[in-house]
């Protein structure tokens, strides 16, 4: 229909941002600002606090003479969650500060760096446990975490309520098999990292030197060992793991390409600019034409570059 195209909207959107008083300052501080994103994370990080509380998983039934979900219950993880953490959470985390604070980057490229890691592990917690509860698949130690009344059939389909386990949250944790959320946040703070060391490093530049392409591989390497021992404790199959891990990737991917240019472009080192900073005053309208310039000017095919080009952007922190 005439009028609500997005023409319409932008126009609505400058209205709003010259008008007088309170309105207009909101509004102008919204566009020229991470406001959203700020308020975006809040929403996320408080649904996923009221999801620990408040949320139960979907109990499938299940019968007791099913192999599956017959392995032992392992009490001592070879990554707990605390240790989860500090390997997927405080040591990337702790690279982009030390980074921050070794090359002194531009105020707006370390904000946008360290907000963009925040919110892809916050994005992936909340996704993951949304998807779990929903899908409440048993976990391959469930008979063991259930440790069902003595008599109860074993040919037969039984729903959790045979369980005489006591502790609530072992019990119910056994339906929170799909998918792995070890795996989906290892995957999405270390592989944020790799994101970034991968774009700084500019790996897809042609005989780019091995030493750069494995730094880059490195929180990949470490995100995958975390995955792998979710198998090994029987806390997940195969196909929790790989889907955990596609999941946190694809949140990092995405969120990293929110504030940063393709990693085949020469400019993937450098931030898209601050909309605060637009000279026209038209804030997220001025980013988005700068996102679609750099898309058409800067991007390239690797054997489009020649010896000339090469360049060694950590030398040069400070764009």
């Amino acid at each position: 229909m005439p009028g609500q195209g997005p023409q319409s909207n932008h126009r609505r959107i400058n209205s709003l941002t010259q008008s007088p008083g309170f309105v207009g300052s909101f509004a102008r501080f919204w566009q020229r600002s991470y406001a959203s994103d700020y308020v975006g994370l809040a929403v996320l990080l408080t649904a996923y606090i009221l999801l620990q509380f408040f949320a139960e998983p979907f109990h499938r039934m299940f019968s007791l003479d099913n192999l599956a979900i017959q392995y032992p219950h392992a009490e001592q993880e070879r990554v707990p969650v605390t240790w989860l953490f500090i390997y997927a959470g405080g040591v990337p985390l702790g690279v982009l500060i030390f980074w921050a604070l070794a090359f002194r980057p531009k105020g707006h490229k370390a904000h946008v760096t360290i907000l963009g890691w925040f919110i892809s592990l916050i994005l992936t917690l909340f996704i993951t446990d949304v998807i779990k509860n929903a899908v409440g698949r048993p976990r391959p130690d469930l008979i063991a975490r259930c440790k069902p009344e003595k008599g109860t059939s074993e040919h037969q389909l039984v729903t959790w309520e045979i369980c005489t386990e006591t502790n609530h949250h072992v019990l119910h944790d056994g339906w929170r098999s799909f998918p792995s959320g070890h795996s989906s946040f290892s995957f999405s703070g270390l592989g944020y990292l790799a994101l970034f060391i991968a774009g700084q490093c500019h790996v897809f530049r042609p005989r780019t030197d091995l030493g750069r392409v494995l730094l880059a591989l490195a929180p990949l390497l470490g995100a995958a060992l975390i995955a792998i021992s979710r198998c090994e404790d029987y806390r997940h199959d195969v196909y929790d793991v790989t889907t955990g891990s596609i999941i946190g990737l694809l949140v990092a991917f995405y969120t990293y390409r929110r504030y940063y240019p393709s990693l085949k472009s020469r400019g993937c080192d450098t931030p898209y600019p601050n909309p605060a900073d637009s000279a026209d005053g038209k804030g997220f309208g001025k980013l988005k034409d700068e996102e679609e310039r750099i898309q058409s000017a800067r991007d390239f095919e690797v054997d489009d570059l020649d010896d000339d080009a090469e360049s060694y952007p950590l030398n040069n922190m400070r764009s």
